[in-house]
């Protein structure tokens, strides 16, 4: 899976001192991928990976997760959130090479990745902030989405007064989330009753090991 640079066009860029959306550093790339990339790369998820709907924590309570999920990383990358403890399996080849890909765009490294399977439009995700101690201060985040558009919506942590901030990811998208962006915004998947096809995401990180 091979793409140029001339593929990566109306690149996006919110600085942290942006004026409406203060302290929000994020980049997004509608074509990172091509086409047939996207379309190799979905058939791949969805029959080779072993996704599973763990239950998670939400406001106290344990439930199954609204959506499936499976962790990929180095050996001793093991990531918790929502009261789960995430044993990677190891890389798989196609997988791996994207995230050689991602890094040679961004700069950054990342040892792990989450994976998002959005059935439909019953399947989200709440508000939250990819802030545990693992991944360290100021993380860098670099999102792929695959399939169906569906809603990415930001808001500050505490001011409220602030607009929020909304994109719909497109297939085979990068959005790249850095510097305070994890300490002062929220981010949410908002479930839906449109009728939308199934939308696959990707987050690579860098989980600190100890």
């Amino acid at each position: 899976m091979k793409t140029s640079n001339s593929r990566i066009v109306q690149t996006i860029n919110l600085s942290p001192g942006h004026k409406r959306y203060k302290g929000a550093d994020i980049e997004y790339v509608p074509r990172f991928l091509r086409q047939e990339e996207t379309n190799v790369l979905i058939e791949a998820l969805k029959s080779e990976v072993p996704w599973s709907q763990p239950e998670v924590r939400i406001f106290g309570r344990f439930s199954p997760s609204p959506r499936l999920s499976a962790w990929y990383g180095d050996q001793h990358a093991v990531y918790r959130y929502s009261g789960l403890t995430n044993f990677p399996f190891p890389w798989l080849p196609w997988l791996h090479e994207l995230r050689r890909r991602i890094e040679h765009y961004t700069q950054d490294s990342f040892n792990s990745v989450l994976l998002n399977f959005y059935r439909g439009g019953s399947d989200g995700m709440g508000w939250h902030r990819d802030n545990e101690p693992e991944l360290g201060i100021n993380p860098v985040i670099a999102s792929i989405s695959l399939g169906f558009p569906r809603r990415f919506v930001m808001r500050h942590y505490k001011r409220r007064d602030m607009p929020r901030l909304e994109v719909s990811p497109e297939n085979g998208s990068l959005l790249i989330m850095r510097g305070q962006t994890q300490g002062l915004w929220q981010h949410a998947v908002p479930k839906t009753r449109m009728s939308v096809g199934l939308r696959l995401n990707l987050t690579f990180r860098n989980v600190l090991l100890t």
